[in-house]
């Protein structure tokens, strides 16, 4: 595994957040980077309410978050791929940590469970890890000391015990050929390169990823032009749409103001 990636793929309008809260990532143990993309945390401390918003990953996620003020609470929770903009007000003092696994990363450390069943779910930390100490949460929310938060991610991980599977490793190479190729456009033309059938890569993907391999190349296309979108200097949306390998403008127009909410040209106005 690389360090972590430094992008800022699938925020929306990264720069207002990271005006608002302090956001770091950070590297797993070396046990753990074949199934992590990294550690993410943050903390804030907001004079006014602030909703963020995220284009999600095709990950899961299991977060660790604390939030004071009238009602303070502490709780964990796994997070399946959402499939639709995620919004998250925060408000007053508080405190995430959280673990983003690779695509794919998840199933080792639930072996046997298909991934879909996560898939646009929240759900309580004890409801998929039944066996997780209740000390779980504070221990990774407690420490001031980041490095200590860390660790304690890192031994919570390790506790679970993954379990090397070489359909996992399959899966995230995968997803990562069509993170990193923007010229994977067609299952079917991905499918054959692979040397699988359709309806095989789709099981792969159902069981280990949590959804099929056309919504992560349509995904991938949405994040790479929020990233253009929030780039400096005009936008050529007819030549972006052809390099993402929409038809033409008007379907790109289409999915991505179904996916943010507003279309591309007004969200990169808004932003600037």
């Amino acid at each position: 595994m690389a360090a972590p990636r430094r992008d800022t793929r699938g925020i929306v309008d990264a720069a207002e957040l990271f005006a608002r809260v302090r956001f770091r990532r950070r590297e797993p143990a070396e046990p753990l980077r074949p199934y992590l993309e990294h550690y993410w945390l943050i903390d804030w401390d907001l004079p006014e309410p602030y909703a963020s918003h995220v284009v999600p990953h095709p990950s899961v996620n299991v977060v660790f978050q604390r939030y004071t003020g009238q009602n303070p609470v502490d709780f964990g929770e796994v997070a399946g791929i959402g499939l639709d903009l995620f919004t998250q007000k925060l408000e007053g003092r508080g405190r995430v940590c959280g673990i983003q696994f690779r695509p794919g990363g998840f199933r080792p450390f639930v072996p046997g469970r298909a991934l879909t069943s996560l898939t646009g779910e929240r759900l309580a930390l004890h409801t998929v890890f039944p066996t997780v100490d209740a000390a779980t949460v504070p221990s990774v929310l407690d420490p001031a000391d980041e490095d200590a938060r860390v660790a304690a991610l890192d031994a919570f991980l390790l506790g679970l015990g993954p379990r090397p599977d070489p359909q996992a490793d399959l899966a995230m190479a995968l997803v990562d050929r069509i993170r990193g190729d923007r010229a994977i456009r067609h299952v079917g033309d991905f499918a054959r390169a692979e040397g699988m059938t359709v309806r095989a890569l789709q099981r792969l993907f159902a069981a280990y990823v949590g959804v099929g391999p056309k919504w992560i190349i349509l995904r991938y296309r949405i994040h790479e032009a929020l990233s253009r979108a929030e780039a400096s200097g005009p936008v050529d949306w007819a030549a972006l749409a052809a390099d993402l390998g929409y038809a033409d403008q008007a379907h790109l127009v289409r999915d991505f103001t179904a996916t943010v909410g507003v279309p591309p040209t007004t969200y990169a106005t808004t932003i600037h």
